[in-house]
């Protein structure tokens, strides 16, 4: 039974692989989008993990579902949609191996996920899962925005923690406002919040690390809040408790999936410390400076899921799996 179930968008990342010397693009069609990233990435790095969400009944559907079985994520929510085709992402990346997306999405199979399948989903594991993660992206549009909203607040009934990435994408949305909004709505649900920099100013208009996150702390009583710095490493509030953890320098080849993997990291390393209850700030940072190197080996090769390390290369084989 799955430890960690994620839920929202599978889609193809069409990711820019190089230019030639005519100025001519290639790309490759990697299987990603980020709640199926971090259920590889969890996988990956020792977890039990499961995926709810949808895809279209065609090739690029086909090659997701593959990949997270073949990554040993638990595929039984993974519905088809008959209509709609799965969604591409268009990942372009420039000199320094940042991303920028285009989206062809009209709609993608991941919106047509409903309440009922997500709920059915949720309630059909014999053993109860420690975390449900989500995205914002599921946010963006029906039925995906109700279904995601609505299985959420049943994981709770049930006992179950959940994390959140409000992973904001302008161009899936029809302006900043809107999106905030809808960002903004699961917060009072969820045990694990993980903003990037520029994501902690949207929500609270603040810059500040420490001002911010203690606004959303006071605000919606998240217990765990981590903030992703890139270079930077990463910042925690753990109830009142607050610290920087270093990441590790690497060549950068490309940072897609980067985020993926730092969260399915510390949920992976979460789940053998049994969730939330008793964790200090001296565990935690452990795990985090973990998902940190997690996260750093990812940016040296290309693609989302293809990066994404094993254990062993993370631990160098010379620690154990459980903390």
């Amino acid at each position: 039974m799955p430890e960690i179930v994620t839920m929202g968008e599978a889609l193809i990342d069409l990711t820019q692989t190089a230019e030639d010397s005519g100025h001519i693009r290639h790309y490759a069609a990697f299987p990603g989008g980020a709640p199926a990233n971090v259920a590889v990435a969890a996988a990956r790095l020792g977890a039990k993990a499961a995926f709810i969400g949808k895809v279209g009944r065609d090739a690029f559907g086909a090659s997701i579902r593959e990949t997270l079985t073949r990554n040993q994520v638990d595929v039984s929510g993974l519905y088809e949609s008959g209509k709609d085709l799965t969604t591409l992402a268009v990942v372009s990346v420039d000199a320094a191996g940042e991303r920028s997306f285009a989206f062809y999405r009209t709609p993608g199979a991941d919106t047509q996920l409903t309440r009922e399948e997500a709920v059915q989903a949720i309630e059909a594991y014999e053993e109860r899962p420690i975390f449900l993660h989500f995205g914002s992206v599921s946010l963006t549009a029906e039925p995906a925005r109700s279904a995601t909203l609505e299985a959420a607040r049943r994981a709770r009934e049930l006992g179950i923690l959940l994390s959140y990435d409000p992973n904001y994408r302008a161009n899936l949305w029809p302006d900043q406002e809107t999106a905030v909004a809808r960002m903004k709505e699961p917060l009072s649900l969820c045990h694990v919040l993980k903003v990037a920099e520029e994501e902690l100013e949207l929500l609270t208009g603040i810059r500040d690390l420490e001002a911010g996150t203690r606004s959303l702390y006071e605000k919606y009583g998240t217990p765990l809040i981590v903030a992703t710095l890139g270079e930077g490493g990463s910042f925690y509030r753990l109830g009142t408790s607050t610290g920087q953890v270093p990441a590790q320098t690497v060549q950068v080849a490309d940072t897609n999936g980067a985020g993926d993997t730092f969260l399915g990291g510390l949920l992976s390393r979460l789940v053998r410390c049994g969730g939330l209850e008793g964790l200090t700030p001296e565990k935690l940072e452990r795990e985090l400076d973990f998902a940190n190197r997690a996260a750093a080996l990812t940016c040296t090769r290309p693609g989302a899921i293809p990066a994404m390390p094993v254990l062993d290369e993370v631990t160098g084989g010379k620690e154990e799996a459980a903390p």
